[in-house]
């Protein structure tokens, strides 16, 4: 016990977020990001000068960094494991597949850098993630992919983070895995996939989020959970492959998706 927290203690600890702000990037599927403070300080002052500011925060289950539960997909009429959606499904979120049946996270985290394997700071918009990719991003860093791992996928989206209209890339677009490279992370059965786009998944120009292929694949097929909005430019800058990685989502019950913070511990 001693030795486990001395690494913990001894980790660099990289945050793979990004930040929950008004005006940010959103899906047109999901509603915009509303923080506002309900209370200020100075509208209430105790009897002994002391006084409270608090907020009111409105969100979507799947706006900012988050993770999908397998209850957010469904394919041909039926969720993961051939669930019928209406048998579980009502006013108050889902029975059974919501994000509060997942468990908080603490695995090995695998970064697969295909932005860095092109010599790009960013792919660019519309381009699919292949198999060759994940395999030739696996031999560059000499880190093997495994039963059980968070794999997380760079392409360098995050660099569009101030630009809305780009990030989203209803328009022109947004880099990512295609189906092929979807299965291949299935066949490794991974705990979960991670990017740095709002779909995780390519969106070619002018598709928007038309067809969704990774998704069945990943989460109705495969019981797979994928992290979106991800920040990956920080755990890049470090060169490391291979890490800890932690993260929980709220506990929200019935719920499709939740806000997730997820952490890379590395070696210093």
């Amino acid at each position: 016990m001693d030795s486990i927290w001395r690494r913990l203690l001894s980790s660099r600890v990289i945050d793979l977020a990004q930040p929950l702000h008004r005006g940010m990037p959103v899906s047109p599927n999901h509603p915009a990001f509303q923080l506002a403070l309900m209370r200020r300080h100075g509208d209430v002052v105790r009897s002994d000068g002391g006084s409270a500011a608090s907020e009111i925060i409105v969100t979507g289950g799947h706006v900012g960094t988050h993770i999908d539960a397998l209850a957010h997909v469904s394919h041909n009429g039926r969720l993961h494991g051939g669930v019928d959606p209406d048998s579980v499904q009502s006013n108050h979120g889902f029975a059974e597949l919501g994000i509060d049946s997942v468990e908080p996270i603490a695995c090995r985290g695998v970064l697969l850098d295909v932005a860095a394997l092109h010599g790009v700071d960013s792919l660019d918009a519309g381009y699919e993630v292949s198999v060759e990719d994940l395999e030739e991003s696996e031999r560059k860093t000499g880190v093997e992919v495994t039963e059980g791992d968070a794999v997380l996928i760079r392409t360098g989206w995050s660099r569009h983070w101030d630009d809305p209209e780009a990030f989203v890339g209803t328009r022109d677009g947004a880099p990512g895995p295609g189906e092929a490279a979807a299965g291949w992370l299935a066949d490794h059965e991974v705990r979960l996939a991670g990017a740095e786009t709002i779909a995780f998944e390519v969106i070619p120009p002018g598709r928007g989020h038309s067809v969704l292929p990774a998704h069945r694949i990943l989460l109705v097929e495969s019981g797979i959970h994928i992290i979106e909005v991800m920040d990956l430019s920080r755990l890049a800058e470090t060169s490391v492959s291979e890490f800890g990685f932690i993260a929980a989502p709220l506990k929200l019950v019935g719920a499709t998706g939740s806000p997730i913070r997820p952490l890379a511990l590395i070696d210093v």
